[in-house]
């Protein structure tokens, strides 16, 4: 089977981070979030071929995989961000015939079994009940379970009754259809503002007779904006086990995530921090953050927080957002 990852996304919500780093490639409990996607796919087996749809600082995503995984995958340029409808059909030229493909949207993880959502004679697109749909584009159905509709961010709920949120996993059957229903898309210039999308697609494939059916995902994880990113942290971190780290006259609260070759000297971490290679940590307490790689924090109070890498942080007790190479202290926060 085939496998789809867009990863050309700018993740503009993620600045300053995503300014010198593609989305993907930040870090959640102690590897970039890509990392989780690809590694499940060769471990279970799934995928004869992953498609890597790129774009902004593409480069350093096909560095990092062919340096950490042996895998032989393959990479296409989304040269403009024209939606993610674009995105897959950048991956068209992959295709030589008529292969079943899933499709995992590279900046969302997941904790669900892909062997299940893939058995099935049918398409499937991935789902979750949410409290408000508006955000999302959501999926109808008819009383035998099958999709009959979809609906990009219903504005009211009389556009749509339906609160089944699309969570980023597609599995279909028929790339033939699929591509043709892209082409349909943009040759006709079918765009929500000014992007080609998915959706537009699956609802074209739906009226060419497409079967597709649902599969529940109560393991959505998000990762486009600092909250979301802190919160898919705290979840990972979650499921792992303690570990017995020792640090000088620190306390490590679990669960947290502490890399290769880090110094703590006098602080707390944790609970939820991931702590990344290369980092010093002194006379400070840092909870529910991330600290990218070499990076040194000391005499702070940090929560909430998203260090990026190389990063000084002295005299502070704030909730941070900073960007890579930087320095704050004492109020003053520079580039390096």
């Amino acid at each position: 089977m085939k496998v789809i990852i867009p990863v050309a996304g700018f993740g503009t919500r993620l600045r300053p981070h995503t300014l010198t780093k593609p989305k993907v490639l930040l870090n959640v409990g102690g590897k970039p979030m890509i990392h989780y996607i690809v590694e499940q796919l060769l471990r279970d087996k799934l995928a004869t071929s992953i498609v890597m749809v790129t774009g902004f600082l593409g480069d350093m995503i096909k560095e990092y995989l062919d340096s950490t995984f042996k895998f032989n995958f393959t990479y296409v340029t989304q040269d403009e961000p024209k939606g993610l409808g674009h995105a897959i059909y950048c991956a068209k030229e992959s295709f030589s015939k008529n292969d079943e493909t899933l499709i995992i949207l590279g900046d969302t993880l997941f904790d669900v079994d892909l062997k299940k959502l893939i058995h099935n004679k049918h398409s499937v697109i991935g789902v979750k009940q949410v409290d408000d749909p508006r955000r999302f584009g959501v999926v109808e159905k008819n009383k035998a379970g099958m999709i009959t509709r979809f609906v990009e961010k219903p504005a009211t709920p009389k556009v749509s009754k339906s609160n089944e949120a699309i969570v980023g996993l597609y599995y279909l059957k028929n790339s033939d259809l699929l591509f043709e229903s892209l082409e349909h898309v943009m040759d006709n210039n079918i765009t929500v503002k000014g992007e080609f999308q998915l959706t537009d697609a699956l609802e074209h494939m739906l009226s060419k007779k497409e079967q597709m059916t649902t599969y529940y995902v109560d393991g959505w994880l998000d990762c486009g904006k600092p909250e979301t990113l802190l919160e898919t942290n705290r979840y990972i971190l979650s499921k792992r086990k303690k570990s017995n780290i020792k640090a000088l006259d620190s306390s490590i609260i679990h669960p947290v995530h502490i890399g290769k070759d880090v110094v703590i000297e006098r602080s707390v971490i944790g609970p939820n921090a991931t702590i990344n290679d290369g980092c010093k940590i002194v006379n400070s307490i840092i909870e529910d953050s991330i600290i990218e790689k070499n990076s040194h924090i000391e005499n702070s109070v940090l929560s909430e927080s998203i260090i990026g890498e190389s990063v000084t942080v002295k005299n502070q007790i704030h909730n941070l957002n900073i960007g890579s190479n930087s320095e704050i202290k004492g109020g003053h926060h520079v580039s390096k």
